[in-house]
């Protein structure tokens, strides 16, 4: 007959609770680890301040399709400021797919919004040398 011990979720009904350590001969990591156990909070004063556990940070992240929502420019114009460092740059989460973080994105374009963007300085048609508009 096979004796198995298995780990049962209530230690009340475990047959070891009431006795201190396990029969002699049998060595099991879960029946071990249970009688080994404090009652929880029986050492914490009640009349420290209890702190609230601290959110994990993380970041969000946009794939292409919504920073094109965002940003109206073309890929080619994207992937040249990136290069240029005019842009933030993507990161890659595999092989096929590429991502931006959000708060990078935000905060390019609220300073888009607040610094002058100097136009490019309009060409003259009139000094080129093939096809010259005649004035």
């Amino acid at each position: 007959m096979d004796r198995r011990i298995h780990c049962r979720p209530n230690v009340s009904s475990h047959p070891w609770s009431s006795i201190s350590s396990p029969p002699t001969g049998v060595s099991h990591a879960c029946a071990e680890s249970r009688l080994n156990t404090r009652p929880a909070a029986a050492h914490i004063p009640m009349d420290l301040p209890m702190s609230k556990p601290q959110p994990t940070p993380y970041t969000r992240t946009i794939r292409r399709h919504q920073l094109r929502e965002m940003v109206p420019l073309s890929d080619s114009t994207i992937f040249e400021m990136e290069r240029r460092g005019e842009f933030p740059r993507r990161y890659a989460l595999s092989p096929r797919t590429v991502v931006w973080n959000l708060a990078e994105v935000e905060a390019w374009l609220a300073a888009r919004r607040t610094r002058p963007i100097f136009r490019a300085q309009h060409v003259d048609v009139r000094d080129r040398r093939t096809r010259p508009v005649k004035a």
